[in-house]
Protein backbone atom coordinates (compact mmCIF):
# COMPACT_ATOMS: atom_id res chain seq x y z
CA UNK A 1 0.00 0.00 0.00
CA UNK A 2 2.62 3.04 1.45
CA UNK A 3 6.03 2.54 0.05
CA UNK A 4 8.84 5.13 1.33
CA UNK A 5 12.62 5.17 -0.47
CA UNK A 6 15.36 7.37 -0.15
CA UNK A 7 12.82 9.88 1.16
CA UNK A 8 14.57 13.19 1.97
CA UNK A 9 13.28 16.47 3.52
CA UNK A 10 14.89 20.02 4.15
CA UNK A 11 13.61 23.49 5.37
CA UNK A 12 15.18 27.05 4.03
CA UNK A 13 16.30 28.97 6.61
CA UNK A 14 15.76 33.14 6.72
CA UNK A 15 19.84 32.96 6.02
CA UNK A 16 19.06 30.71 2.86
CA UNK A 17 20.93 27.86 3.87
CA UNK A 18 18.93 24.61 4.09
CA UNK A 19 17.93 22.49 7.36
CA UNK A 20 17.44 18.85 6.75
CA UNK A 21 14.56 17.76 8.70
CA UNK A 22 14.08 13.76 7.29
CA UNK A 23 16.54 11.03 5.43
CA UNK A 24 14.05 7.53 5.50
CA UNK A 25 15.84 4.81 3.55
CA UNK A 26 13.20 2.79 3.92
CA UNK A 27 9.59 2.89 5.13
CA UNK A 28 6.59 0.49 4.55
CA UNK A 29 3.13 -0.21 5.40
CA UNK A 30 1.42 -3.58 3.92
CA UNK A 31 -2.89 -2.88 2.77
CA UNK A 32 -4.98 -2.90 5.74
CA UNK A 33 -2.21 -3.08 8.34
CA UNK A 34 -2.25 -0.69 10.97
CA UNK A 35 1.13 0.76 12.88
CA UNK A 36 1.87 4.13 14.81
CA UNK A 37 5.42 6.18 14.96
CA UNK A 38 6.02 7.46 17.80
CA UNK A 39 8.89 10.36 18.93
CA UNK A 40 9.39 14.03 20.67
CA UNK A 41 7.57 16.81 19.61
CA UNK A 42 9.73 18.46 16.63
CA UNK A 43 11.35 15.75 15.57
CA UNK A 44 9.67 15.57 12.16
CA UNK A 45 6.79 13.39 12.27
CA UNK A 46 4.22 15.78 11.03
CA UNK A 47 6.42 16.41 8.42
CA UNK A 48 6.47 12.87 7.39
CA UNK A 49 3.14 12.50 7.81
CA UNK A 50 2.41 15.71 4.92
CA UNK A 51 4.79 13.88 2.84
CA UNK A 52 3.22 10.93 2.43
CA UNK A 53 -0.23 12.41 2.04
CA UNK A 54 1.16 14.95 -1.03
CA UNK A 55 0.75 18.23 1.02
CA UNK A 56 4.12 19.03 0.60
CA UNK A 57 7.16 17.63 -1.84
CA UNK A 58 10.12 15.60 -0.84
CA UNK A 59 13.79 17.25 -2.35
CA UNK A 60 14.14 13.60 -3.44
CA UNK A 61 13.15 9.98 -3.24
CA UNK A 62 9.67 8.23 -4.05
CA UNK A 63 6.76 7.99 -2.06
CA UNK A 64 4.73 5.39 -3.57
CA UNK A 65 0.67 4.59 -2.96
CA UNK A 66 -1.04 1.82 -4.28
CA UNK A 67 2.02 2.01 -6.64
CA UNK A 68 1.80 5.64 -8.00
CA UNK A 69 4.89 7.85 -7.03
CA UNK A 70 2.73 10.73 -6.05
CA UNK A 71 5.69 12.89 -5.50
CA UNK A 72 5.70 13.01 -9.76
CA UNK A 73 2.03 14.31 -9.42
CA UNK A 74 1.11 17.98 -9.92
CA UNK A 75 -0.34 19.81 -7.18
CA UNK A 76 -3.63 19.45 -8.49
CA UNK A 77 -3.27 15.79 -8.95
CA UNK A 78 -1.95 15.37 -5.34
CA UNK A 79 -5.18 17.21 -4.20
CA UNK A 80 -7.15 14.98 -6.04
CA UNK A 81 -5.55 11.41 -4.93
CA UNK A 82 -5.25 12.44 -1.89
CA UNK A 83 -9.04 13.00 -1.98
CA UNK A 84 -9.81 9.49 -3.57
CA UNK A 85 -7.25 7.24 -1.81
CA UNK A 86 -6.99 9.12 1.88
CA UNK A 87 -8.25 10.25 5.04
CA UNK A 88 -6.62 12.73 7.46
CA UNK A 89 -6.75 13.28 10.86
CA UNK A 90 -4.97 16.98 11.31
CA UNK A 91 -3.80 17.76 14.40
CA UNK A 92 -5.17 21.51 14.03
CA UNK A 93 -8.53 19.61 12.99
CA UNK A 94 -9.18 22.08 9.56
CA UNK A 95 -12.69 22.16 10.18
CA UNK A 96 -14.87 24.85 7.79
CA UNK A 97 -16.26 27.11 10.60
CA UNK A 98 -19.50 28.08 8.59
CA UNK A 99 -20.90 24.35 8.70
CA UNK A 100 -22.65 22.21 10.84
CA UNK A 101 -20.06 18.88 12.43
CA UNK A 102 -22.80 17.40 9.95
CA UNK A 103 -21.73 19.52 6.83
CA UNK A 104 -18.25 18.77 7.56
CA UNK A 105 -17.92 14.97 7.18
CA UNK A 106 -20.71 14.91 4.28
CA UNK A 107 -18.18 18.19 2.67
CA UNK A 108 -15.25 15.90 2.73
CA UNK A 109 -17.02 13.01 1.16
CA UNK A 110 -17.46 15.58 -1.59
CA UNK A 111 -14.36 15.53 -2.50
CA UNK A 112 -13.66 12.32 -3.60
CA UNK A 113 -15.54 10.32 -6.74
CA UNK A 114 -17.90 8.55 -4.47
CA UNK A 115 -21.11 9.06 -3.55
CA UNK A 116 -22.20 11.61 -0.65
CA UNK A 117 -23.45 9.03 1.98
CA UNK A 118 -25.54 11.05 4.83
CA UNK A 119 -26.42 7.96 7.11
CA UNK A 120 -22.67 7.07 6.88
CA UNK A 121 -22.07 10.27 7.96
CA UNK A 122 -24.32 10.64 10.60
CA UNK A 123 -23.61 7.29 12.20
CA UNK A 124 -19.80 8.12 12.17
CA UNK A 125 -20.46 11.66 14.61
CA UNK A 126 -23.11 9.21 16.38
CA UNK A 127 -20.00 6.47 17.06
CA UNK A 128 -17.75 9.52 18.21
CA UNK A 129 -20.32 10.53 20.35
CA UNK A 130 -21.60 13.53 18.74
CA UNK A 131 -25.34 12.63 18.13
CA UNK A 132 -26.43 15.19 19.92
CA UNK A 133 -24.16 18.09 18.05
CA UNK A 134 -25.08 17.05 14.36
CA UNK A 135 -25.95 20.56 13.45
CA UNK A 136 -23.74 22.63 15.55
CA UNK A 137 -21.06 24.68 14.04
CA UNK A 138 -17.57 24.37 15.29
CA UNK A 139 -17.25 27.27 17.44
CA UNK A 140 -19.92 26.10 19.36
CA UNK A 141 -18.07 22.91 20.35
CA UNK A 142 -14.74 22.07 22.89
CA UNK A 143 -11.62 21.39 21.13
CA UNK A 144 -11.54 17.49 21.91
CA UNK A 145 -15.22 17.20 19.96
CA UNK A 146 -14.11 19.18 17.27
CA UNK A 147 -11.42 16.21 17.11
CA UNK A 148 -13.62 13.86 17.04
CA UNK A 149 -15.37 15.86 13.99
CA UNK A 150 -12.35 15.83 12.34
CA UNK A 151 -11.92 11.94 13.13
CA UNK A 152 -15.29 11.07 11.55
CA UNK A 153 -14.48 13.22 8.39
CA UNK A 154 -11.73 11.66 7.87
CA UNK A 155 -13.28 8.31 7.49
CA UNK A 156 -16.19 9.52 6.12
CA UNK A 157 -14.79 8.61 2.24
CA UNK A 158 -13.73 4.69 2.94
CA UNK A 159 -10.09 5.28 2.48
CA UNK A 160 -7.67 3.12 1.67
CA UNK A 161 -4.83 4.81 3.66
CA UNK A 162 -5.60 6.89 6.76
CA UNK A 163 -3.48 9.25 8.39
CA UNK A 164 -3.46 10.25 11.67
CA UNK A 165 -1.66 13.07 13.62
CA UNK A 166 -2.10 13.07 17.37
CA UNK A 167 -5.82 12.10 16.88
CA UNK A 168 -6.15 11.52 20.79
CA UNK A 169 -3.76 14.80 21.93
CA UNK A 170 -7.13 17.03 22.23
CA UNK A 171 -9.44 14.92 23.52
CA UNK A 172 -9.81 14.26 27.37
CA UNK A 173 -9.12 10.80 28.91
CA UNK A 174 -13.24 9.83 28.47
CA UNK A 175 -12.76 10.18 25.15
CA UNK A 176 -9.59 9.28 24.25
CA UNK A 177 -9.90 5.16 24.09
CA UNK A 178 -13.10 5.24 22.41
CA UNK A 179 -11.32 7.54 19.43
CA UNK A 180 -8.72 5.16 19.50
CA UNK A 181 -11.22 2.06 18.96
CA UNK A 182 -13.04 3.67 16.59
CA UNK A 183 -10.35 4.64 14.49
CA UNK A 184 -8.70 1.02 14.42
CA UNK A 185 -12.45 -0.82 14.17
CA UNK A 186 -13.27 1.28 11.27
CA UNK A 187 -9.68 0.30 9.89
CA UNK A 188 -10.03 -3.28 10.44
CA UNK A 189 -13.32 -3.77 8.98
CA UNK A 190 -12.99 -1.72 5.79
CA UNK A 191 -9.55 -2.72 5.34
CA UNK A 192 -7.99 0.39 5.64
CA UNK A 193 -4.53 1.04 6.24
CA UNK A 194 -3.49 3.17 9.27
CA UNK A 195 -0.25 5.23 10.00
CA UNK A 196 -1.11 6.68 12.92
CA UNK A 197 1.75 9.80 14.92
CA UNK A 198 1.51 9.69 18.46
CA UNK A 199 3.74 10.67 21.50
CA UNK A 200 1.17 8.87 23.85
CA UNK A 201 2.25 5.75 24.96
CA UNK A 202 -0.15 4.31 26.05
CA UNK A 203 -1.47 4.90 22.70
CA UNK A 204 1.38 3.85 21.25
CA UNK A 205 1.11 0.27 23.41
CA UNK A 206 -2.18 -1.04 21.44
CA UNK A 207 -0.57 -1.45 18.57
CA UNK A 208 1.07 -4.30 17.12
CA UNK A 209 3.72 -2.20 15.36
CA UNK A 210 5.55 0.60 16.91
CA UNK A 211 8.49 2.57 14.94
CA UNK A 212 10.57 4.73 16.92
CA UNK A 213 10.65 7.92 13.93
CA UNK A 214 14.45 8.37 14.91
CA UNK A 215 15.07 4.72 14.01
CA UNK A 216 13.13 5.38 10.39
CA UNK A 217 14.93 8.66 10.47
CA UNK A 218 18.91 8.89 9.41
CA UNK A 219 19.10 12.33 10.38
CA UNK A 220 17.73 11.78 13.94
CA UNK A 221 20.38 8.62 14.12
CA UNK A 222 23.25 10.92 13.89
CA UNK A 223 22.08 13.74 16.48
CA UNK A 224 21.81 10.58 18.60
CA UNK A 225 25.26 9.28 18.10
CA UNK A 226 26.63 12.84 18.38
CA UNK A 227 24.91 13.70 21.75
Amino acid sequence: MLHLENVKKSFRLPSGDRMPILDVPHFDVAAAEQMVIVGRSGCGKSTLLHLIAGIGTPDSGVISINGLDISRLSEDGRDRFRAEIMGYVFQTFNLLQGFTALENVILGMSFSKGRVDRDRAHDLLERVGLGHRLHSYPRTMSVGEQQRVAVARALANRPKLLLADEPTANVDPANQQSIVDLIRQTCQEEEISLVMVTHAMEVAEQFQRVEPLEKLNLLAQAKKAHA
